[in-house]
């Protein structure tokens, strides 16, 4: 309802924008903005929503797990409202993942099935792999515009596309979008999502996630478009996404499977349009996307009828089926026009403005024409298969004993159906509230924005429609054979799905030979190989940045610092020579003492204090432990002089550090902070205390749980008694 009273304020060209702090000490807010494109994409998920949720009420009655499913429905829906309305690109990102995540739930339902648990994996997999570039993307965008703010990005034109960052930010968020809405080469996930209940499918299909990745191509085209690298990008993988996906729908035999397919031709339409920024061009996304939702989720809800009712969906064994189930054939009837893109239905105006887009895009105007003729004829077979033949061929024998739907089921298909012929013979009540707002938000401005009419005049998009009806008719009649042939080319052509599988194989088998070489179980091994990855980074860091150079002054050495350093080198020796356990902790306390005895030559007395008590515990607890431990022998020896080389070179590399940190000019704004800070609003005179007690207290707090669990942890072992086997 709060959408459809923005409405009035939309279509007189306002924009609503909620903003509320969420991280206010780095300017990161949550904002929301309702303007053409947010509440065209908000009222196709609410209110296509709302009639999935009905129909899923009757279709999943008995279910034991209805009320989960009602739970992980209505949660992406929220996430699916979030994203399209965020103006904040975080904000935008983290409904992002909640959508990646729910549907994952959603399409993994039926968990038993492990045809469903691995198209829900696919599907998190790749839509979360693009999810990271896009993440990428967004942190490079923030960095080039200053700003997280849709609105304001909108408002700086070229700054991103003058941008020497500009490529990168490109392909990243090309990235997300195309896995999101499964553009080729990452086609191959959502016709495996069909595993879903089928309600779950219609709303997926329709109105919410595989349109996630073209709504952000719509609501980054003011700041990104406009360049060849867009144009050709989205054109190239528009097309070929159409025309693939548009002739693997037609090899289909399972319904659902068909619809599935569709779904993808008309995500590569839409990206083929959005490449360009014509009026015509992006007109037609948007009259498009409102006709590809209604059609498809009412074509949806029908397969699911059919499935419900007769237990199959199958168009080799629907026949005949238009006397018992009338209003479902009614509605399958003008949703099936709709799709084929025949007049009065909304279908014909988006085909002629595709057509229209497509004669004047920029890029190849016969190619981009040929395309969506082929696409287009292609869908009204499909069209024919989907809405006419299940219930008017008498090709077939017709099935028995079979009735309609309840009307909860019912009204989904109905409602849509009927909406898709209404908005196509008044397309008037859509134009000025939904359409021409729309594509002020994705073009700048309405001057563009073309009117929707049945009839235009005679004219080429005309001849192009007309082309479609006759060619599409003669695949609808050969569709066997030509399905049959489709079968043979395909079945031999290279196969993403299990090119998936075995990339995940491959994987996993590369993971298993890390664990075998990696992980040895030896603790030595594991500290090893960290102590010479952080030498090898600061190291190799210090000859690119080439900070080796030190100012050094040196200070006189006074016999107390002899005596103190010859104390931690005699210490250091005991532990590496000897082969006693005690002797060797009894070295590692002697070290400890002597780094104390350096904090308190430094007037840290506290800080010795600290490691005193902690060197105390060290050796007490290490050696109540060494008296359950055997007795040390030569192997253990072996590597002692590779342990010694590993210690002297990181201590050098980090004496190094030390010494070109504390020879150059120091940042003293923290300093001063703490200074002027720690009495009047700690009442602490100490600094380092006020530190770790006030401004730290949670990381303080920290420190000291994991002591203590520690500590727990070891009073335990050292409690426990050995069994029979053990001892």
């Amino acid at each position: 309802m709060l959408l459809l009273q923005a409405l009035p304020a939309i279509g007189n060209g306002e924009v609503i924008r909620y903003v509320m702090p969420w991280v206010p000490s780095l300017g990161v807010n949550v904002s929301f903005v309702i303007d053409g494109l947010g509440l065209t994409f908000g009222l196709l998920i609410t209110g296509i929503g709302t009639l999935v949720m009905l129909y899923s009420a009757k279709y999943l009655a008995g279910h034991p797990q209805q009320a989960r499913f009602s739970l992980f429905l209505t949660s992406f829906m929220l996430a699916m409202l979030g994203l399209v309305l965020a103006d904040n690109l975080l904000a935008l990102f983290v409904f992002w993942e909640l959508t990646t995540i729910t549907s994952y739930l959603l399409i993994g339902f039926n968990h038993d099935s492990a045809k469903s648990r691995r198209s829900a994996l696919q599907a998190l997999l790749v839509t979360g792999a693009g999810a990271l570039a896009l993440l990428a993307g967004i942190i490079l965008i923030g960095t080039v515009a200053g700003t997280f703010e849709l609105s304001e990005i909108r408002a700086m034109p070229g700054v991103l596309t003058e941008s020497a960052l500009y490529l990168p930010i490109l392909i990243l968020v090309l990235l997300g979008a195309f896995t999101k809405s499964a553009q080729f080469p990452f086609h191959f996930w959502l016709p495996n999502a069909m595993a879903a209940p089928t309600p779950v499918s219609a709303y997926l299909h329709s109105a919410t996630m595989v349109k996630a990745g073209i709504y952000l191509l719509a609501r980054t085209h003011p700041s990104l478009a406009g360049t060849d690298v867009w144009l050709w990008t989205l054109t190239i993988a528009g097309a070929v996404t159409m025309v693939f996906a548009s002739v693997m729908a037609l090899r289909q035999t399972d319904l659902k499977q068909a619809l599935a397919y569709t779904t993808l031709m008309a995500l590569g339409a839409l990206t083929l349009l959005l490449a360009n920024s014509s009026g015509y061009a992006i007109t037609a996304a948007v009259v498009f996307l409102v006709m590809h939702s209604f059609y498809k989720a009412a074509l949806f809800l029908v397969v699911g009828i059919l499935d419900h009712q007769t237990g199959t969906r199958e168009t080799t064994k629907l026949f005949g089926l238009g006397r018992a189930m009338p209003i479902t054939a009614f509605a399958a009837a003008l949703a099936g026009l709709s799709m084929a893109g025949l007049p009065p239905f909304l279908g014909f105006m988006a085909k002629e403005l595709s057509y229209a887009g497509g004669v004047e895009a920029v890029s190849s105007p016969w190619l981009v024409a040929v395309a969506f003729l082929i696409a287009n004829a292609l869908m009204f077979a499909i069209a024919a298969i989907v809405g006419y033949r299940p219930f008017f061929s008498k090709a077939g024998k017709p099935m028995k004993g079979i009735s309609e739907a309840k009307w909860p089921m019912l009204a989904g298909p109905l409602v849509l159906a009927l909406l898709g012929a209404f908005f196509g013979i008044f397309p008037m009540w859509l134009q000025g509230s939904l359409i021409h707002p729309t594509v002020d938000s994705i073009l700048g401005s309405t001057a563009d924005a073309k009117t929707l009419q049945l009839w235009a005049g005679f004219n080429l998009p005309l001849v192009l429609s007309l082309a479609t009806f006759a060619l599409g008719f003669v695949i609808y009649l050969f569709t066997a054979p030509l399905r049959a042939t489709l079968v043979s080319l395909i079945d031999r052509s290279p196969n993403f799905d299990r090119g998936w599988d075995k990339f995940l194989a491959g994987v996993l088998a590369s993971a298993k030979w890390q664990t075998r070489v990696i992980q040895t179980g030896q603790l030595r091994f594991y500290i090893m190989v960290t102590f010479i990855t952080a030498l090898a980074a600061m190291a190799v860091t210090m000859v690119v940045k080439q900070a080796l150079v030190l100012p050094i002054i040196w200070t006189p050495v006074t016999l107390t610092d002899l005596l103190v350093f010859g104390l931690v080198i005699v210490g250091t020796g005991l532990a590496i020579l000897t082969q006693s356990r005690i002797t060797a902790i009894a070295g590692l306390g002697v070290v400890g003492i002597g780094i104390a005895m350096i904090f308190i030559l430094y007037s840290a007395p506290d800080v010795a204090i600290t490691q005193l008590l902690v060197e105390t515990l060290i050796v007490v607890l290490f050696a109540a432990a060494a008296l359950r431990l055997p007795a040390l022998g030569a192997e253990p020896l072996r590597g002692r002089w590779l342990d010694a080389a590993v210690a002297v070179a990181m201590g050098a590399t980090v004496t190094l550090i030390l010494l070109m940190a504390t020879t150059g000019p120091i940042d003293r704004s923290l300093s001063d902070f703490f200074e002027a800070a720690s009495y009047p609003e700690a009442f602490g005179q100490n600094i380092v205390n006020v530190i770790l007690v006030d401004f730290r207290a949670l990381d303080t707090f920290g420190e000291i749980a994991v002591v203590l669990v520690a500590a727990i942890g070891i009073f335990a072992l050292l409690r426990s008694k050995p069994g029979k086997d053990e001892a």
